[in-house]
């Protein structure tokens, strides 16, 4: 197998981190550059002693023409906001780039702005391919530009996407109640994430204005050919990693058993390497260090809902491990090549 070149920009954040693991024992591809701003000057392995053996580059500050000389690939673990010059230039240098932020994940402009503020390169929405394989392998073969799926929108499209399709649920009033570790806040220190403030309790946050939710309704509506409005809420829990997202819907047909949903599910993911359909509620400490999602549905006749769960690490299938997935995609080579390591438990 040739190895193509791969970089990596942002590499000293969590996500960052946790491509640098992922690729540097990936069999296809080879690291060649590191950028990290704030870094520069630093080794992968003295910033992160979990790579002593595997990665001693050296991070660099932002070059684009440097990456270029470098890498083939490159992947952007980057804040919201700050991919677009980044991607922008590394694609005129004809770079394939896996972007991990939201700067092209909404396919309209105006709903970016709504969100995030006005976009910076409007016209590269159109060219950007949603990196969710298991929906989108086709249009991932050979993608010049990939935004890679948010952490919420994955561990909730994956779960309520087959049963949209298959018209089980309705489009409207969908609730959506999801619970992330603290890692999903990033690497930089901040009250809100700090140990005695999350160390023993629940909160939600953002309520009624999370910027995954039009990630989400955008790619449901994809699913269910109608539009989408649903309620979303994002809890923080004391732990490093995972998320659970439980979803509520109003079935199409009261009269269906849970083994009906369980089936639609089953025939959407059938042969996929990472979704698997499971009897039993989904626990995150299962998938940690994993790329695989855990799926499952229920029926709560007496309130004529469905119950549909989806849990994932929010690092892995949240973000780095499926844009290692969706390169496999876009080169052409096996999706789970890479990503074959099961969760680490307990």
């Amino acid at each position: 197998m040739e190895r193509v070149a791969v970089a990596v920009v942002g590499a000293s954040g969590y996500t960052g981190v946790e491509l640098l693991r992922l690729l540097s024992v990936h069999p296809g591809v080879t690291l060649t550059h590191l950028s990290a701003h704030k870094n520069a000057g630093l080794r992968a392995d003295a910033l992160f002693p979990s790579l002593l053996g595997r990665v001693s580059l050296t991070c660099q500050s932002f070059d684009a023409d440097q990456v270029a000389a470098a890498a083939r690939v490159a992947f952007l673990a980057l804040p919201h906001g700050e991919s677009v010059p980044v991607a922008r230039a590394l694609l005129e240098r004809g770079l394939t780039v896996l972007d991990l932020s939201a700067d092209f994940r909404l396919r309209s402009a105006d709903d970016y702005s709504k969100w995030y503020g006005p976009h910076a390169a409007p016209e590269l929405l159109e060219g950007a391919v949603y990196g969710m394989p298991e929906l989108w392998r086709e249009r991932l073969r050979g993608a010049r530009l990939v935004a890679v799926p948010g952490c919420y929108p994955t561990a909730t499209i994956l779960a309520l996407a087959p049963l949209l399709a298959a018209r089980l649920i309705e489009p409207a009033g969908l609730i959506v109640d999801a619970k992330s570790g603290a890692s999903g806040a990033g690497r930089t220190p901040s009250l809100g994430t700090h140990f005695s403030e999350i160390g023993e309790g629940v909160r939600a946050y953002k309520v009624a204005e999370h910027r995954h939710t039009p990630e989400i309704e955008q790619e449901l509506a994809r699913a269910a050919g109608a539009p989408v409005v649903l309620t979303f809420t994002p809890h923080l829990l004391p732990m490093s990693r995972g998320i659970l997202s439980t979803c509520y819907a109003t079935p199409t047909d009261g009269e269906r058993p849970r083994a009906a949903y369980l089936e639609a599910l089953r025939a959407r993911y059938d042969g996929e390497a990472f979704v698997h359909v499971v009897e039993h509620p989904p626990d995150t400490a299962h998938l940690r260090g994993g790329n695989a999602v855990h799926v499952g549905a229920w029926v709560d006749a007496r309130a004529r809902k469905v119950v549909v769960m989806g849990a994932i690490d929010n690092l892995v299938k949240g973000a780095a491990g499926q844009a290692v997935q969706a390169m496999n995609a876009v080169l052409g080579l096996p999706e789970p090549t890479g990503l074959g390591g099961a969760g680490v438990f307990p």
